[in-house]
């Protein structure tokens, strides 16, 4: 991977991860770093079932795919938030 993958890759998951934390039903006391990591990492799994469904791959822009990975990272936010929240971290 490239140095220029690797900022491709923050600046998306960062993206994905703020959408992810604005469906996310409720309020979210986690970092910003953390909330990036939560985007990269949905925006890895989304990619990833994308796949299994053969719909990472289509002409344009990959909508379904985008819809995953936002779908994933308001998952992972919500689930992060609750386990950084219950660990009783100051800020």
């Amino acid at each position: 991977m490239t140095v220029t993958g690797i900022i491709t890759a923050i600046i998306i998951g960062a993206i994905i991860g703020f959408v992810g934390r604005l469906v996310a039903p409720g309020k979210q006391n986690i970092p910003i770093w953390l909330t990036i990591v939560v985007g990269i990492v949905a925006a890895f799994i989304g990619t990833w079932i994308a796949g299994l469904f053969n719909v990472a791959d289509t002409g344009g822009i990959d909508w379904i795919e985008l819809i995953l990975q936002i779908v994933v990272a308001a998952i992972g936010v919500t689930v992060v938030a609750g386990i950084y929240s219950r660990r009783g971290v100051t800020r």
